[in-house]
């Protein structure tokens, strides 16, 4: 199921940046590159969650680790400055676009990370 999610994010955020960057890059291309940058976040993440191995765990920890901290800093940021994200990302007001998914989804994802880390890393 949290691979599930974590694929419908990867190509919602990905529709979402190929069509803001290809329509409308010059409006804001701070904005639109940040969305390209969770699509890439998301496409690592459904990768690495689908696959076994301590590798994989690696990096499935990376990539909700940076979704965590992306949506904390450009939520916030959004809140505190919202001039400067007049165009919002995919992340923008953590995630609020996504009904706040993005502000949980990777907590979640930590979460089950934990659960299931290989041996010598749990120890």
């Amino acid at each position: 199921m949290l691979v599930a999610v974590y694929a419908i994010f990867a190509l919602a955020a990905t529709s979402r940046a190929g069509v803001q960057i290809s329509t409308k890059f010059h409006e804001a291309p701070l904005a639109y590159l940040l969305s390209a940058f969770a699509a890439a976040v998301y496409i690592v993440a459904t990768v690495a969650l689908a696959r076994r191995g301590d590798g994989w765990w690696r990096v499935a920890l990376a990539a909700c680790s940076i979704e965590l901290l992306g949506v904390l800093t450009i939520g916030t940021l959004s809140l505190v400055d919202a001039a400067a994200f007049r165009h919002p990302t995919v992340w923008s007001v953590y995630g609020e676009g996504y009904l706040f998914i993005p502000l949980v989804l990777p907590v979640i994802g930590l979460y089950w990370l934990r659960k299931t880390a290989p041996a010598k890393v749990a120890a």
